[in-house]
């Protein structure tokens, strides 16, 4: 059985492959049950999680841990392993580092989100959030549109101005013609951009319905707990909203259960899933550049929010092509 750690699995990604393989993945047939999410503590928001799924060739479980008290004493706030058995046999085939499967998979789900939600001429980009998901989420819509602005925002100061350097040191000799620069607040920045990103761990909203502009597709990633949120609800309200996995989003995603719970939003609103999102649009081809409105945007003027926590299909995706890819580079490793 293969063991591969974090560099490797990083080594075998790139993001216009990944993009490509979830976009195929989600449209083909699947099984993912609801993810067994399991506190640990009253009041820490720490949690144990398991994440099972397959398809036709592959079978996957990832478990991960996530303690946010680590960060105070220094230590990882998410530890997470997976492990890859073949379909037909349940042979063991590949024990992976599920954080780089993670925060491939995470950065690739909201680009592939964004392929088939923003506008087709969206150069924009508003990104709230420095933490680890920051840079992956600028490679990989880089990857599958061509963006010209990427503004960015953070509480931190010290850690935007350091993501600011890495972003200007890191794509500008890909993409000359790219604009990068460092939001002087929030709101106003969320006013201007054709699509927002937001991976933080805000407990309140930072993306407002009576802020963003029509036409924004607005992407929340940041929060997995049922009492905070990134949005408000006036947004969800105006929006067309798109989830990775209702399950689980139902479960845990306070960006749509509180609007439920003031009885202003329903879960018959959600227009569709990713998997929907892929069946019924076209594939990502890094380069190409659309000209008509993806099929899930009714009209320029829409704005569309995409609601992700993660889902089991994404994990075992990302590890299948890495799995893949060393096996075609080493096959003796078998």
């Amino acid at each position: 059985m293969l063991m591969l750690n974090g560099a490797q699995v990083s080594a075998f990604l790139d993001y216009p492959s990944l993009i490509q393989a979830l976009h195929r993945g989600f449209a083909a047939e699947f099984t993912a049950p609801p993810r067994l999410l399991y506190p640990l503590s009253a009041g820490q928001h720490d949690a144990f999680a398991l994440l099972p799924a397959w398809n036709e060739r592959y079978l996957c479980v990832k478990a991960f841990t996530y303690l946010p008290q680590n960060a105070a004493k220094g230590r990882s706030v998410l530890h997470s392993q997976l492990m890859l058995f073949a379909r037909e046999s349940g042979e063991p085939l590949a024990f992976i580092d599920g954080v780089a499967v993670t925060c491939a998979r995470t950065a690739a789900v909201s680009a592939l989100a964004a392929f088939h939600l923003a506008k087709p001429d969206a150069s924009s980009l508003l990104l709230l959030g420095t933490g680890n998901l920051a840079m992956p989420l600028l490679r990989a819509h880089l990857a599958i549109r061509p963006l010209r602005h990427i503004t960015l925002w953070g509480r931190n100061a010290v850690k935007v101005k350091a993501l600011c350097e890495q972003a200007i040191a890191e794509l500008l000799p890909l993409y000359p013609d790219l604009h990068i620069q460092i939001a002087d607040d929030v709101e106003s920045a969320q006013q201007t951009h054709q699509i927002i990103v937001s991976a933080t761990a805000s407990a309140e909203p930072l993306v407002f319905g009576e802020l963003v502009a029509a036409g924004t597709h607005v992407d929340l990633l940041g929060n997995h707990n049922v009492d905070k949120r990134e949005c408000d609800s006036a947004l969800v309200q105006q929006a067309r909203v798109f989830v990775d996995d209702k399950n689980n989003v139902l479960r845990e995603a306070g960006e749509l259960l509180l609007p439920i719970a003031e009885g202003c939003f329903t879960d018959s609103q959600i227009q569709g899933d990713l998997a929907a999102l892929c069946r019924g649009g076209d594939l990502p081809v890094a380069g190409q550049t659309r000209t008509q409105l993806p099929p899930a945007r009714l009209n320029h003027s829409d704005i569309t929010l995409f609601k992700s926590v993660g889902t089991a299909l994404s994990d075992l995706l990302c590890a299948a092509l890495v799995y893949e890819r060393k096996l075609a580079k080493e096959p003796q490793s078998r």
